[in-house]
């Protein structure tokens, strides 16, 4: 299996060419990738070396098959047939390494495909099938709202409730959460791509989509009295324990956009009745700590993409990549 050193490259230019886009999002949104991860830092305090979000994770390594059915689609070498090396990352959303996994917040899924020519495709992902914020001005307005009192040590419920009150766009996914009890473990969940992407095949026809990720163990939720009674760390455990027993699956589900449907807002669900369609199996193996495993140094960029696949215009996914560049370099010189 290759070893960071290997991949360093790739993800550094990633890193260099997006740091300059927070300059250019910020006429729009007057939030920078700075603004942001400051923020983050002082919500949940800096852990040296760590990520400043999803900072409590779980690696694993497997492998993708995508259906050659999918070429209709896109042109990515994604959808060859063949087996394609796979690094993931399971992870709990925030700057908390001891956040509980009994926590009303989603669970995340991110993926590194490794094909043959030596590109990545990056995809990073949540439990949720909408996103908390429609633009990164309320992303950023949320973590604010989080700050813990000085005098408290916990978020003012006042900040908080006025936070819901004036952004709307953040309430979606929160009512999602409300009325869905998290899961037993990370493999019994679906995991979605949340933002509108553009896939493009052979003829440059491009195709707006959606994806998620359904898992062949089946849905499911923690009853209220086992969220009461669960430990507070149990999911990467039992990630490992599953692992052990045999592959765990999740069937990649495409869902395809017609005129009209939204690209650049992911607070916002697409029909129930668009076309869905099957375009390939993620199996994982193995899973283990993430300390100083092959996920850890990983930084899970959204915008590395294959040819084949093209970003939408959504300005959370498109402000994603130089946040993560800004947590990224300050893991790299160890802050």
């Amino acid at each position: 299996m290759s070893t960071e050193s290997d991949y360093f490259p790739t993800w550094l230019l990633s890193g260099l060419l997006t740091l300059a886009a927070p300059a250019c999002l910020a006429s729009d949104n007057d939030v920078t990738a700075d603004q942001v991860v400051s923020a983050l830092e002082k919500t949940f305090g800096v852990h040296q070396g760590e990520r400043r979000n999803h900072t409590k994770g779980t690696c694993a390594v497997g492998e993708f098959v995508g259906s050659q059915d999918a070429r209709v689609y896109s042109r990515s070498a994604l959808f060859s047939g063949k087996p394609v090396p796979v690094v993931a990352r399971f992870s709990m959303p925030g700057g908390n390494p001891k956040v509980p996994d009994t926590a009303r917040i989603p669970r995340g899924m991110a993926l590194e495909f490794r094909l043959p020519d030596g590109s990545l495709q990056h995809m990073t992902m949540l439990n949720t099938p909408v996103f908390g914020a429609a633009s990164p001005q309320t992303f950023l307005d949320d973590i604010v709202a989080k700050t813990p009192d000085p005098a408290t040590g916990k978020p003012d419920p006042e900040k908080i409730k006025a936070f819901k009150a004036s952004h709307p766009d953040s309430l979606p996914q929160a009512e999602f959460l409300a009325k869905h009890n998290p899961p037993p473990s990370w493999v019994n969940s679906s995991y979605f791509g949340i933002h509108a992407f553009k896939f493009v095949n052979r003829d440059n026809k491009t195709t707006l989509v959606r994806w998620r990720f359904v898992p062949e163990d089946g849905e499911k939720q923690l009853s209220d009295d086992e969220l009461k009674s669960a430990p507070k760390d149990f999911l990467e455990e039992k990630l490992i324990d599953r692992t052990r027993g045999g592959p765990v699956r999740w069937q990649m589900v495409l869902t395809i956009g017609v005129p009209g449907d939204n690209e650049d807002n992911p607070t916002l669900p697409w029909p129930d009745d668009r076309k869905a369609v099957s375009i390939g199996t993620l199996t994982i193996s193995s899973a283990t700590p993430q300390k100083g495993a092959e996920c850890e140094n990983i930084n899970f960029d959204p915008l590395v993409m294959t040819d084949g696949i093209e970003p939408s215009t959504d300005p959370v996914l498109l402000f994603r990549s130089p946040a993560y560049a800004v947590s990224f370099s300050k893991r790299l010189n160890g802050k």
